[in-house]
Formats: C-alpha cells, structure tokens, sequence
C-alpha cells in the first residue's frame, strides 16, 4: 500500500470534505461531526457525478445531482437512486497531514 498526503487536517471542517485526485483517478476526503476522516471513491455510484460538490449530512454525502445518499464510512447505499456502495479507502492522519492509503 503506498500512503500519499493529501491535505492538513485543518483544510477540512468536521461535516465538509475535500476531493482528492492521484493517478486519474477522484477520491473524496471526509471529516465527520467528530473530527474523525474517511475516504471513498470521489464519484457516485449512481452517475459518476463528483461527490465533492455534494452534502454531508452526519455519516452521509448526498450526490448534487440526483439526493442519493452513500455513507461515507462503510460505502453503503443509503438512500434511491444510488443501490451500489461505494469504495472506501484507509486513511490516516500523520502529524498534521491526512494520509490516504492506496494499492499499489
């Protein structure tokens, strides 16, 4: 697993997120109401419609396009017209640094 920085702690408000792109490919970063982080894929399931323009709404990111709701911390669809999870990925924060963990 390769671990790349992606942002300081401090750029993400609890309850915001931040898109993150690395090899073509779009990863949204999350901070919940705790201040903990997460990562997903950085596009919805549904339509590919970038997640970093939608809603956290507690433990959730609602797509802009079409309200589908994806918990952010397990991938779960949680609401129509989303059905298939979403990917998540391992992250860590390292002094003041999140990390994001991908394969290699």
């Amino acid at each position: 697993m390769q671990w790349l920085p992606v942002c300081p702690l401090e750029d993400i408000d609890p309850e915001d997120l931040t898109r993150f792109d690395h090899g073509g490919r779009t990863y949204a970063i999350y901070r919940d109401p705790e201040g903990a982080v997460f990562a997903t894929d950085g596009l919805c399931t549904h339509e590919q419609v970038h997640l970093c323009d939608g809603l956290v709404i507690g433990n959730e990111i609602e797509c802009p396009k079409h309200n589908g709701r994806l918990n952010y911390k397990t991938g779960e669809a949680r609401r129509l017209p989303c059905v298939t999870a979403l990917r998540t990925h391992p992250v860590r924060v390292t002094g003041t640094m999140i990390e994001i963990g991908l394969e290699d």
